[in-house]
């Protein structure tokens, strides 16, 4: 149930506490995808895991719209990257899901796709859940993943989920520039200190991880299986 696809008297008659809270980011993915890529598939996530439950279980689960701006200052050199603070981000999805509850919705898994995203959630789902006003937890979709192709940012992984989901905005043409300019990992390392904290001081393209490996097929067997992880910690809030 897309609670901006309803009317007011749709969402009042629902009848369920259960929430789906998109979080994303809008951030460069390397010179090869989208800037919308966390949001995208922290959307596409939700989307298909109520799709999921409620094929499975005899109760709605309301999906809010998306927060499509996250903490991605790391990347901004890069045009178009657009962020926010933590302070900012904890505030905005903290109101967010006290209005869910405050209309009932009071169990709610927020589903991020953006790593830079994960500290301020789990701490605001903690605060909320804490203070009484719901109970709250943060899913980061990449964490739980069955693969063998390495993460990165803008790597296999990412790729794959975007030619699954949006092929058409993903530049197969630009996979050799990607690899030549992206890094082998987050960060420059010396004496196990990262001493870089933008992206640019060790990355040229932006993307970290060769993309050339992603498939289509890939990314829907891993969407499908987030779709599945989330469904699991919605019967864990219920």
């Amino acid at each position: 149930m897309r609670l901006d696809e309803q009317s007011w008297t749709d969402a009042r008659d629902a009848d369920t506490r259960l929430a789906l809270l998109p979080v994303g980011s809008t951030e460069q993915h390397g010179p090869h995808a989208p800037l919308g890529v966390d949001s995208m598939t922290a959307e596409a996530i939700a989307g298909r895991a109520v799709d999921r439950y409620e094929a499975e279980n005899d109760e709605r689960v309301v999906v809010a719209p998306p927060v499509p701006v996250g903490v991605a200052e790391e990347h901004r050199a890069f045009d178009g990257s657009l962020w926010v603070t933590e302070d900012t981000l904890r505030a905005y999805v903290g109101d967010v899901l006290r209005s869910l509850a405050g209309h009932g919705f009071d169990r709610t898994v927020v589903v991020n796709g953006h790593g830079g995203n994960t500290d301020a959630l789990r701490e605001i789902c903690a605060r909320v859940t804490r203070d009484g006003d719901c109970r709250a937890v943060a899913f980061t979709w990449f964490d739980d993943l069955d693969t063998d192709l390495p993460l990165g940012h803008g790597g296999p992984v990412e790729t794959s989920a975007m030619l699954a989901l949006r092929p058409d905005l993903v530049h197969e043409d630009r996979f050799p520039e990607a690899a030549e300019g992206g890094a082998g990992s987050f960060g420059r390392f010396v004496a196990g200190t990262n001493v870089a904290y933008d992206f640019d001081e060790f990355s040229e393209s932006g993307n970290v991880g060769d993309p050339t490996p992603a498939t289509a097929e890939e990314g829907e067997r891993l969407l499908a299986g987030a779709a599945e992880s989330v469904c699991a910690v919605l019967d864990a809030i219920r």
